[in-house]
């Protein structure tokens, strides 16, 4: 496999993403194209004790910040480093293209040079959600603010392939984010989705509500890219609140010290299911390529996580699953013109 890395993607960059791609080379002897500012990548190599000769250089002189416009820069950086990694993929010099930069940035540069799979209306971005008992994903967090019917049942259709080929989830799960479980809750958009996915010929379970979501009863959650990076936010920030408290509260006495002493695997386990470095980057469905994107604070640990994820879909062989899966399930449903 040829994974392609954004050597510039994360606020540190490149230190994470190098040490990143000597440790995938190390773990699991693939070549890796590392794309970005040469004379700093060989400088970061070299004071790290030299670069492996499965970690192949690409110069990209530019850089999409953290802090541009994404569909603007994406253009007017040409030569930044995402632009050439996607390039390299769209070439088939590689197999999977990674980064930790600019989501819309990443966005907009895969739909420029990759396209969306034929029949797709909007790529979703994808959220992998820790769980009881797993993980769920959840598609949109991002990319569409207003979203349409078929927007939604796209979303399912993309996240279901996904969990089931990348994953190994047999037959997921399909719930509707939604403000009550029954059919006839949600708003206009929920009410119009329901029976689209209901004639989907997905495992669809109906509407879900946050208890639902995060009690594990389904593999895929759908809902439009506003409420559902409201979603991701606001999880993030109470996961981080509770692991606050705690720590708080657990040093604040002898007697609660040593009770955290005896619960210190069990608060590791919590710790671990938490940590957005074990999951490193999420795909960005639709788009005709595969493009997975991690998160900006990514450090080496993320990274090399990111890299493991794309491998997985690359040996799953996910873009060919999902332009099928489109076809053919697409094919079979009646959508009228309000939904489109």
């Amino acid at each position: 496999m040829r994974i392609v890395l954004d050597a510039m993607g994360s606020d540190d960059y490149p230190e994470p993403e190098v040490q990143a791609s000597i440790e995938a080379v190390r773990q699991f002897g693939d070549e890796i194209i590392l794309v970005g500012r040469q004379e700093e990548l060989l400088a970061r190599f070299q004071a790290l004790g030299g670069k492996p000769d499965k970690v192949r250089l690409v110069h990209a002189p530019e850089v999409i910040k953290m802090t541009d416009k994404p569909a603007e820069n994406a253009r007017r950086k040409a030569e930044n480093s995402m632009a050439v990694g996607i390039d390299l993929l769209k070439n088939g010099e590689g197999d999977a293209f990674v980064t930790a930069g600019n989501t819309g940035g990443a966005m907009a540069t895969a739909l420029f040079s990759l396209g969306r799979i034929r029949g797709v209306k909007r790529p979703g971005l994808t959220g992998i959600f820790p769980v009881k008992n797993g993980r769920c994903i959840v598609v949109d967090i991002g990319a569409n603010a207003e979203c349409k019917p078929i927007y939604l049942l796209q979303f399912a259709m993309l996240g279901s392939v996904y969990s089931e080929r990348a994953l190994g989830v047999q037959n997921p799960r399909v719930g509707l984010i939604s403000n009550g479980e029954e059919a006839g809750k949600g708003n206009s958009l929920v009410k119009e989705t329901y029976p689209l996915l209901q004639a989907s010929g997905l495992n669809f379970v109906g509407n879900i509500e946050g208890k639902e979501l995060f009690g594990g009863q389904v593999d895929v959650a759908v809902t439009d890219g506003f409420t559902g990076n409201v979603l991701l936010k606001s999880s993030e920030a109470v996961a981080k609140l509770l692991v606050d408290v705690l720590r708080q509260e657990l040093t604040s006495s002898i007697r609660t010290k040593i009770g955290a002493l005896l619960a210190k695997p069990a608060f590791a386990e919590i710790k671990r299911m938490m940590d957005p470095a074990e999951v490193g980057a999420a795909p960005l469905l639709g788009v005709n390529g595969l493009v997975f994107v991690g998160h900006g604070r990514s450090d080496a640990r993320a990274i090399l996580s990111a890299i493991r994820i794309a491998r997985q879909a690359v040996g799953a062989n996910l873009l060919e699953a999902l332009q099928v899966s489109i076809q053919e399930r697409l094919a079979g449903i009646q959508i009228s013109e309000e939904s489109i």
